[in-house]
């Protein structure tokens, strides 16, 4: 069992920055993993952000490709979402989730469907 917790949402002029984290108990009992984000605006479908495998694998989508990087401190069982030059496209809630296993997958549309999602971060992009 994996639980998540998201911090870090708030709202932002367009151009600014936010940091997501993610409280992620216990990923690193497991030797293969994959931790990602994805956002959901109200009456529209997950969208895959970001993934990262083991933190040598890392993966994000087109649409905010060189603005967000995401990245993983397994000494603090964190993952992060760096967000700049944050647009009001990127209004959404945010959600952290993770895949056990062996086969776990980095690509972005997999993400929305890993096994274990947190309750999610409000983000707000005003221009």
């Amino acid at each position: 069992q994996v639980q998540l917790v998201e911090s870090g949402g708030g709202s932002v002029q367009a151009g600014g920055s936010l940091r997501l984290a993610c409280s992620a108990s216990r990923y690193t009992d497991y030797r293969y993993y994959c931790l990602g984000w994805f956002r959901q605006v109200p009456g529209q479908e997950r969208e895959g952000v970001a993934a990262i495998r083991q933190n040598d694998i890392t993966n994000v989508a087109d649409s905010v490709k060189g603005r967000f990087t995401i990245s993983a401190d397994n000494t603090k069982n964190t993952l992060y979402l760096q967000m700049n030059s944050l647009k009001p496209e990127d209004t959404a809630m945010y959600y952290c989730a993770a895949q056990l296993g062996r086969f776990c997958q980095t690509s972005i549309g997999a993400v929305p469907s890993y096994m274990y999602k947190g309750p999610g971060t409000q983000v707000t992009v005003s221009s």
